[in-house]
């Protein structure tokens, strides 16, 4: 005969608190067993929710601490002590987070460690089992804090309630923590800087924030000794501009030099790849425009880990986790032989894509007085913040089609939103070298106003303004330099 639940009648809630704990917080699916949970509480809040979950606790903790239960029922419990010690944490963890940031550093003592060794002790005097057996408290409180500091930094990046918007985060949380998550607190979460991500987008989506709310969410070792964490996580993410650099000065700010390596390297300087550490991340941004020779030595890096400062030759260890972002389709910059095939596999580990803000407001049209609201509260305070979200959206509304493609995406807006509000106005064709002529391409390309050549003219004009230079832009669109001059002519006579 089969012996009882450990829970008894409240087996259901039970497992419904037990996949809580490994659910991604931006799912469906959570949003779901929270309604489900609230639903069965007292006052269906979050404070009612855990209330709820410490009374079944604190039912069973007697007969699990003797031993009792099948391995199903005393993994629920384990479970449920998980989602318990976790929220036990926030409030801390949360001024930690937001001190770090402040201060621009997180070195500091996590003295409330204490406290939570004592809750774990009470509910699982000998420590974790089941599939768990052999992990400590310390990596438990480690991982508690890499998960706060990831819901913290997404919401922190990623606001909007549209469902673009929702994918978006639901989607970055799988790049730090991966579809399972009991996988990953298991034995992945030390592993994940092996795992590179390529981001895509077009430009102004925010691919810098999701490497940003990635790099800064990394799992990090907690010395329980000391109290401390092994990494400083807001000193810990490298950013670099591959365009704004050349080739010997992308090799000296990711490689390190050696003093005399080259004209003007006056000391020793070390790297990215090796300042960064096993908890860094290197995210290198406009990787689709990088040079052939650049590709193959960073295709070297990703391939062995190993990498040799200008100047010397022993190889040193790259211990960090690397990121990319490209506003280019790099399928078709393979096709045409721009961006070598091998170093895009290497890089496609783990995808996520952006969204352009058009995508974005056709999904969720009201999505837009959301975004302007959080731009003007940053720009002018939360007292003004709503009196200059009404006059920026009446002025949108009133001035601009409903379908205005807004090709600048979230750059854009913000720049729409500091015009209003310094000038009254915003004028969407003196918006940088690009707005004016993307509008006016779409409405030509609807029309079929334009020939084949006259499109291959603008397109090379349109190019030269960010590559100035014949034999670099026939290079890069497959032409010759008599053939790029002969276009931008054509360009500039129409």
């Amino acid at each position: 005969m089969a012996s009882a639940s450990l829970f008894g009648s409240h087996g259901a809630q039970a497992k419904l608190f037990a996949e809580l704990t490994w659910l991604n917080p931006f799912s469906a699916r959570r949003a779901e067993l929270d309604a489900q949970l609230q639903a069965g509480a007292a006052s269906g809040d979050l404070e009612a929710v855990l209330a709820l979950l410490e009374q079944l606790l604190n039912g069973v903790r007697g007969a699990y601490v003797k031993g009792s239960g099948s391995v199903e029922d005393r993994r629920l419990y384990q479970d449920m002590v998980f989602f318990r010690l976790f929220h036990l944490l926030i409030e801390d963890f949360d001024r930690v987070i937001e001190q770090a940031h402040a201060r621009g550093h997180a070195g500091q003592r996590m003295a409330f460690y204490d406290t939570f060794i004592e809750e774990a002790e009470h509910w699982l005097p000998d420590g974790l089992e089941g599939e768990f057996a052999g992990i400590g408290f310390d990596w438990l409180f480690a991982v508690y804090f890499q998960v706060r500091r990831a819901y913290l930094h997404i919401h922190r990046y990623f606001i909007g309630k549209s469902e673009a918007a929702n994918r978006l985060r639901e989607r970055i949380w799988q790049s730090i923590f991966t579809h399972n998550m009991n996988r990953y607190q298991r034995v992945l979460a030390d592993r994940m800087g092996d795992v590179i991500t390529l981001i895509t987008g077009p430009s102004g989506t925010g691919k810098e924030l999701v490497a940003q709310g990635i790099g800064l969410s990394r799992f990090i070792v907690f010395d329980p000794n000391r109290r401390e964490f092994a990494e400083d996580f807001v000193k810990a993410f490298y950013p670099i501009n591959l365009t704004a650099l050349s080739p010997t000065l992308i090799e000296s700010e990711l490689f390190g030099h050696r003093k005399g390596a080259f004209t003007g390297a006056m000391q020793d300087r070390r790297g990215y790849f090796e300042t960064c550490g096993r908890y860094g991340t290197v995210f290198l941004d406009e990787i689709g425009e990088t040079a052939p020779e650049i590709q193959v030595k960073l295709l070297r890096v990703l391939q062995s880990r190993l990498f040799v400062p200008i100047g010397e030759t022993a190889p040193r260890r790259f211990e960090g986790k690397l990121m990319a972002a490209t506003n280019r389709d790099l399928v078709e910059e393979i096709a045409a032989g721009r961006f070598r095939e091998d170093f895009y596999f290497r890089l496609n580990a783990d995808r996520v894509q952006t969204p352009a803000l058009r995508e974005i407001l056709r999904e969720s049209p009201g999505e837009l007085e959301t975004l302007v609201a959080h731009i003007a509260t940053k720009l002018a305070g939360p007292e003004e913040g709503p009196r200059l979200t009404d006059e920026v959206c009446a002025w949108i509304h009133k001035h601009l089609p409903t379908d205005y493609p807004w090709p600048g995406n979230f750059r854009e807006l913000e720049q729409c939103v500091r015009n209003i509000t310094v000038h009254g106005k915003y004028e969407p064709e003196s918006r940088s070298a690009g707005q004016g002529k993307e509008a006016s391409l779409l409405h030509a390309w609807d029309a079929g106003s334009y020939t084949a050549e006259s499109l291959l003219a603008r397109y090379v004009a349109d190019q030269y303004t960010k590559i100035p230079n014949y034999e670099e832009l026939g290079r890069r669109l497959g032409l010759d330099r008599r053939t790029v001059k002969k276009y931008l002519e054509l360009s500039r006579a129409e």
